[in-house]
């Protein structure tokens, strides 16, 4: 039974001095939320998890972001770069016709939540015809025990960005944690969006990633789930336009006890447009991870691809891994194929390497890095990508059985 009150909400809403659109949307979604459901994930447990306060709490509205120098020089080529709380006030039309637009505050309780009681995120806007060729690089820590974080990312026509976020709990703060994050990707437009979480083992982390990709647009996701904490969420891109194209790729790495569940989701419902899942996983210890890749052609959509791939590693006899392909397709003149595997590391290559002089726990962690090569390499900046390998590193060895 919830005990959190509309009073309380209100309370803390006014107290950050709101736009009154914004109140609307908490209350429109603190409504829904005792009576909607938890979303639902296949062949995973989770509802005991302590992902919503069960009883009112104090929350407010914080930037927990900075920017670089060279970041603030956007504003010069009309680009929008601030917190959302501000976006609110001082762009109310541009952010209010698009918040909650691709993830909705009544689909599943946990939307519902993040709505009602977020408390810190990020609005961005790419004018029409703006290309970016060097990356915007964000740095996020959570800055509240209940850490309810959206970002906002609208690029317009024409447009062009690569954007990579770093999340990381370097304080210790949260106990839970909701990200959640919509792409606009209008006609024309390229986005690429790149993340490497980093949450610590003391908290539980929900999450919603979600692209809406216009006509000839085109997304690229590379994720990469370094967290120690139990996860939850979606990684999901609606093929809305004709000729769109979305390429998901994510690796995760679990370790200890961790429980992971990850569906990664891509439906084509404009012509012609293109769905990859290249989604790969690495079980350390007593860990459990479920992959599910999920294509849907709908009807209508001549013409369209949908391809996926699903592979995970177990490192350990006590570790429990899952990848679940499916494919939902409702149109016949299209390509849709999908393949998964689950298994210990390729002995070839372990005995390639170790004909070579390479002691085994080396050539291990070598196989598994070109294993995940495909999203280590999507990431545009070469000082995240280092810092990537460094804690794949350190969680291989601190997770190996040695030999």
């Amino acid at each position: 039974m919830l005990m959190l009150t509309k009073e309380n909400l209100l309370n803390f809403s006014h107290k950050n001095n709101e736009s009154s659109w914004l109140t609307d949307l908490r209350l429109k979604a603190f409504e829904r939320l005792e009576e909607l459901d938890y979303p639902k994930m296949q062949r995973f447990s989770y509802q005991d998890w302590p992902l919503i306060k069960k009883e009112d709490f104090s929350w407010s509205n914080q930037a927990d972001f900075s920017l670089k120098e060279e970041q603030k020089l956007l504003e010069k080529k009309g680009i929008i770069l601030t917190d959302i709380f501000t976006a609110s006030k001082k762009y109310p039309e541009l952010v209010q016709s698009t918040l909650g637009s691709v993830i909705k505050h009544n689909e599943d309780k946990l939307t519902a939540y993040h709505y009602a009681y977020l408390n810190s995120g990020l609005f961005l806007y790419i004018p029409k015809d703006t290309i970016l060729t060097e990356p915007i690089t964000i740095s996020l820590s959570p800055t509240q025990d209940t850490y309810i974080s959206h970002l906002l990312i609208v690029a317009d026509n024409n447009s062009k960005v690569k954007f990579l976020e770093e999340i990381q709990d370097k304080e210790k703060k949260a106990s839970s944690a909701s990200l959640m994050v919509e792409l606009i990707a209008r006609p024309g437009s390229h986005i690429e969006f790149s993340s490497l979480d980093e949450l610590s083992q003391d908290t539980i982390l929900y999450f919603n990633r979600r692209a809406k990709i216009e006509k000839d647009a085109h997304v690229e996701w590379a994720i990469a789930f370094m967290n120690d904490c139990n996860t939850l969420g979606d990684l999901d891109s609606e093929l809305v336009g004709e000729g769109s194209f979305a390429d998901s790729k994510a690796i995760a790495v679990t370790t200890a006890n961790q429980k992971v569940g990850i569906n990664n989701r891509v439906t084509n419902r404009g012509l012609h447009s293109t769905g990859l899942i290249n989604q790969r996983g690495v079980l350390l210890e007593n860990s459990r991870l479920i992959f599910n890749g999920i294509g849907q052609i709908v009807h209508g959509a001549h013409g369209s691809k949908a391809d996926q791939q699903n592979r995970v590693l177990m490192m350990s006899d006590k570790a429990h891994g899952d990848a679940n392909p499916l494919l939902l397709i409702d149109e016949n003149d299209v390509i849709a194929a999908h393949a998964a595997s689950v298994g210990p590391v390729d002995k070839v290559q372990m005995n390639y390497l170790m004909s070579r002089g390479i002691p085994y726990d080396q050539a291990q962690r070598l196989v598994i890095r070109g294993f995940l090569g495909a999203v280590l390499d999507a990431i545009p900046n070469k000082d995240v990508r280092r810092k990537m390998i460094d804690i794949l590193e350190r969680k291989l060895i601190d997770g190996q059985i040695k030999h």
